[in-house]
């Protein structure tokens, strides 16, 4: 191994697009940013939908909205200056962003800053009330960390090693570990998830996924029969097996979920008018369970609208890991399509009872600060991989 700077004569001497007459503005990637914004406007009205019935006894049933908002300003300004970020400065600084992370993902062990949510010792206490999920923050620098480390053999025509292979997963095993100790297995699956997207695009040799997925699946195994989950991370990964098993635990949720969604048949009850979604009967949809709200108040329709929106994300998202110009630039954008592909189905397929229930929200839609924050800053990257490409190609022609 060596220097994580980097070595392409592209990165040393193209200056961002922006500078080089292309223009910032006309350069971005106005679809993934117009169909991102759509979700999380419309994840807005979902969100006031949800929370209104719960807080009209507290006197501000827009209170939860408000919030909302407020969180997707921040995560607006945020989107903003990573699109601002220099190429060569990411890249070179992933380490110091990456201990910096790591840090972070411990707070939530140290008493009184700490804050235990639904079983996961994962948020820190901050002022005004709020809390932050460090592990959302993380996602982003394992992207960025194992990009440097597997991108570095192809900038001289090298296919990445064993030894790159089990850096980088040493790299994501760490976040993975604290995370698995915090309880959060919804973010350990999306970890998987993009280390094994990011490792087959690197172009490593197919014995190691082989080995990986495999290696996957028997950890599970492993800890359950080792009862390293809880009984209550047993029961959601279980429970979608057989849904009428548990109605009064942890199946609960999933039967409320289908019923709410079925309720809604082709346009809905109207907002404000779902029967399920304003008598509570479904658990925290506000953040895990948002898909129940749009399925039942705007119902078939409603939903493909929302799932059009995702899924173009999406599909810009691997547009701009097919064209980065670089390995890096790709590496990145492959792990951020890998991140959202896998969290959106799987929290739709969990309210749907195809995927197991896990407590991970859903992309651009749910409450909760970190995670609107944490997508957007992944959209900014994008951009940057997006301008980056273009100024390269400009300084070719």
């Amino acid at each position: 191994m060596t220097s994580m700077f980097p070595t392409k004569s592209s990165d040393a001497a193209v200056a961002p697009s922006r500078d080089r007459g292309g223009g910032y503005f006309r350069d971005l990637d106005w679809v993934v940013i117009i169909a991102a914004l759509g979700a999380s406007l419309m994840g807005s009205v979902l969100v006031w939908s949800a929370s209104r019935a719960d807080l009209a006894a507290e006197g501000d049933p827009q209170s939860y909205l408000k919030r909302h908002l407020i969180n997707l300003g921040v995560a607006l300004v945020l989107f903003v200056i990573a699109t601002r970020i220099n190429y060569r400065w990411l890249r070179a600084y992933t380490p110091v962003v990456y201990v910096a992370s790591m840090m972070l993902l411990l707070v939530p062990f140290v008493p009184g800053l700490g804050v235990t949510i639904a079983g996961a010792q994962a948020w820190i206490n901050v002022p005004l009330g709020l809390t932050i999920q460090p592990s959302e923050f993380a996602k982003i620098t394992v992207i960025l960390m194992m990009a440097a480390l597997l991108a570095e053999p192809r900038d001289i025509e090298q296919e990445p090693s064993g030894r790159d292979v089990l850096y980088s997963l040493g790299i994501a095993a760490i976040p993975t570990a604290i995370i698995l100790v915090q309880n959060d297995t919804g973010t350990v699956l999306i970890m998987g998830a993009v280390v094994i997207s990011i490792i087959a695009v690197a172009g490593v040799r197919t014995r190691w996924l082989v080995g990986l997925i495999g290696g996957a699946a028997l950890g599970i195994l492993a800890a359950i029969q080792a009862g390293l989950l809880r009984q209550y991370q047993v029961e959601r990964l279980t429970s979608f097996i057989n849904p009428e098993s548990d109605l009064s635990a942890s199946a609960y949720n999933a039967n409320q979920a289908r019923i709410a969604i079925g309720g809604g048949g082709i346009d809905g009850y109207g907002l404000f008018q779902g029967p399920q979604t304003q008598g509570n009967f479904v658990p925290v949809n506000e953040s895990d369970f948002i898909f129940t709200v749009v399925g039942e108040e705007f119902g078939f329709i409603g939903s493909a609208v929302l799932i059009a929106l995702l899924a173009v994300v999406l599909f810009r998202a691997v547009m701009i890991a097919w064209k980065a110009d670089d390995m890096y630039g790709r590496l990145v954008a492959t792990g951020v399509a890998a991140w959202f592909g896998f969290q959106m189905f799987e929290n739709i397929g969990m309210t749907l009872g195809i995927m197991p229930i896990t407590g991970i929200p859903l992309p651009f839609v749910s409450a909760g600060g970190t995670s609107m924050m944490a997508t957007w800053i992944a959209v900014g990257l994008l951009q940057t991989v997006r301008l980056h490409s273009l100024a390269v190609f400009r300084s070719q022609v």
